[in-house]
């Protein structure tokens, strides 16, 4: 008698399609609604799953948004064919520096990540354990790149060894974020590459 076939593919399969439908219902309701009115019963309602498949899986609505908008990112890098949390290292510190921050810009004026993007940052201002998450899970593995990529340039000599280049990064991620955030004028190519200039060359005559 011919063995009865495993149902555990289909089985992966069908978690993995409710996942991508709350992943996607999740991030349409937070920039939709805000996060506060997002509910895990919103979000089920809205991805065709039951309440119980969320909870399964995570323990709140942050925990579903952070992975969210963590898996949006790996997506979006993927389909630019780059390695997900990766910064390139040619050996020319300035042109990397360049390339991730247009890339980020690219990401940042893409709706898509935009508008939750947003709705999280505002919320993480004022809820503390948000924020905390926030930080902890998504800004700082990606800080944590530039660090990296900066003490590479340290050991080539490219840096001043005694730089803290946790405070270097900050020279150009910081101001971009603001900018960003605050609205306070327009984004672009040539803002990002004009941060790098200055954080690498200063601002004093040369």
């Amino acid at each position: 008698m011919a063995e009865k076939p495993s149902s555990s593919p289909d089985s992966t399969r069908r978690s993995e399609k409710s996942r991508r439908a709350i992943y996607a219902a999740a991030l349409a309701l937070v920039g939709e609604a805000g996060y506060p009115r997002t509910t895990i019963e919103g979000i089920a309602a809205r991805a065709g799953v039951g309440k119980q498949t969320i909870y399964r899986w995570w323990s709140s609505k942050a925990d579903v948004l952070l992975d969210a908008f963590m898996d949006l990112g790996e997506q979006a890098a993927r389909a630019a064919g780059q390695e997900p949390y990766e910064i390139p290292d040619t050996g020319d510190l300035a042109a990397d520096l360049k390339l991730v921050l247009r890339a980020t810009v690219d990401e940042l004026l893409d709706p898509a990540f935009e508008v939750p993007s947003r709705a999280l940052a505002a919320e993480g201002l004022v809820n503390e354990r948000l924020g905390a998450e926030f930080v902890a899970r998504l800004l700082e593995p990606q800080l944590q790149l530039y660090v990296r990529r900066l003490r590479s340039a340290q050991a080539k000599g490219d840096v001043r060894r005694d730089i803290d280049p946790r405070i270097a990064l900050e020279l150009f991620v910081s101001p971009l974020a603001q900018r960003w955030l605050q609205r306070t004028a327009p984004i672009s190519y040539d803002y990002t590459d004009t941060l790098v200039d200055y954080a690498l060359h200063g601002i004093a005559p040369r």
